[in-house]
């Protein structure tokens, strides 16, 4: 389970797996998948469906530490958790389906944790309304423990398309 988490990237706003690695958990060559993917193409959306750019590619080889990714000619597909979804009806074995599943599980597993910091984050607000101004210092001290750390200087990671 930790596995399939760990494999899934944020892209573009969106939670994704790379082909590379579903072919790898399904136990298929990533060309066979994409073969699967291109005889079935009208399943996969541009919602269920990504194709990195060449310099989302670049970015991906840096972060991994490797000169190259596998031989590929073409940059990665990326698939969101409804093209993981509808991966099971493309590739029908019954690894496959399992695979899914983990996936699906993997992906609201994620969702969950996001909310539950959302929640946190609502009944601190409500405590912090509730008590004077004396403890905001631990308020402000624990919204700091709760926001994702920033670093100056190089950004690592994809940068967001401005609209």
């Amino acid at each position: 389970m930790e596995e399939v988490a760990r494999i899934i990237l944020v892209l573009r706003g969106h939670r994704v797996v790379l082909d590379a690695h579903l072919a790898a958990l399904y136990g298929v060559t990533t060309s066979n998948l994409n073969k699967a993917v291109n005889r079935n193409i009208d399943r996969f959306p541009l919602d269920f469906m990504l194709q990195l750019s060449a310099e989302e590619y670049r970015n991906l080889k840096f972060q991994s530490g490797t000169s190259s990714w596998g031989g590929t000619r073409k940059p990665p597909r990326a698939f969101t958790e409804q093209g993981v979804a509808m991966m099971s009806s493309v590739l029908r074995s019954s690894r496959a389906v399992q695979v899914n599943i983990e996936i699906v599980r993997a992906f609201v597993r994620l969702r969950q944790m996001l909310g539950a910091n959302v929640e946190l984050a609502k009944k601190l607000d409500a405590l912090e309304k509730k008590y004077d101004a004396q403890f905001r210092v631990v308020f402000d001290a624990i919204r700091e423990l709760m926001t994702p750390p920033t670093k100056a200087g190089k950004r690592i990671g994809f940068r967001a398309e401005e609209s």
